[in-house]
């Protein structure tokens, strides 16, 4: 699995032109709830930008409840006032693209929740799909090949054990922006990466014999080099 990204301020500043967009249309054609929007590739051929582009922000406005998502079906306008949506959507310009060093900060704060419930509420497959996770990223770093993605992934597989669905979006939206930037902010030596094995293992190991305070712990302790850059230890 590949954590596909784009160049953080492209994507930002044609994210925010295509939201923009899509409220414009709603409000050209008076859309009201329940109402369909044209089809992915209509909207990419209006608003002249890929469907994948298309995509990423009708995504970003089904995250923030202002469209509904019906596979087969296509994509509608949610259950929401048009006042409403059009100022939720205004806040939503309005965001700046986060600091790296606060999505840094917001990942401990999460991972430490989503590792303890990950260790309560794991199941045997998310134990497997968190061993494959580790596996490669131990075998990337005894290769002395790069390993951020292998090793967000499995953070990544963490977060989907918590069984917190809101808890595993957040981190999705994270990840990518972290992998761009982990090496350009010298977040952490490289020659740690050899003790993160070791961290990685007692983390999964916790997890494994469901044990929440000994797996906070495990992660916890693996954050170390990020308490330092986000706190200035």
């Amino acid at each position: 699995m590949k954590l596909e990204v784009l160049t953080k301020n492209e994507n930002f500043s044609l994210q925010k032109q295509i939201i923009a967009q899509i409220r414009d249309l709603i409000n050209i054609k008076n859309l009201e709830p329940g109402d369909k929007l044209p089809a992915e590739r209509v909207l990419s051929e209006k608003f002249e930008v890929s469907r994948s582009n298309v995509r990423e922000a009708i995504q970003k406005l089904e995250f923030y409840g202002l469209l509904k998502s019906i596979p087969q079906s296509g994509t509608f306008v949610a259950n929401i006032g048009v006042i409403a949506m059009n100022g939720m959507i205004e806040d939503i310009l309005r965001l700046e693209s986060p600091e790296f060093k606060d999505l840094v900060e917001t990942r401990i704060l999460l991972e430490l929740k989503t590792v303890r419930l990950a260790a309560l509420r794991r199941t045997n497959e998310d134990l497997e799909k968190m061993k494959i996770a580790l596996d490669a990223y131990s075998n990337k770093v005894k290769n002395k090949e790069d390993a951020v993605q292998e090793d967000l992934l499995f953070h990544l597989a963490i977060a989907k054990a918590s069984g917190n669905r809101t808890m595993n979006t957040f981190m999705l939206i994270i990840t990518p922006e972290i992998i761009t930037n982990f090496e350009k902010y010298h977040v952490c030596d490289k020659n740690l990466s050899g003790g993160a094995i070791a961290e990685h293992q007692l983390i999964f190991d916790a997890i494994k014999k469901q044990d929440p305070v000994g797996a906070k712990q495990a992660m916890k302790n693996h954050f170390n080099e990020l308490y330092k850059y986000c706190y200035n230890l």
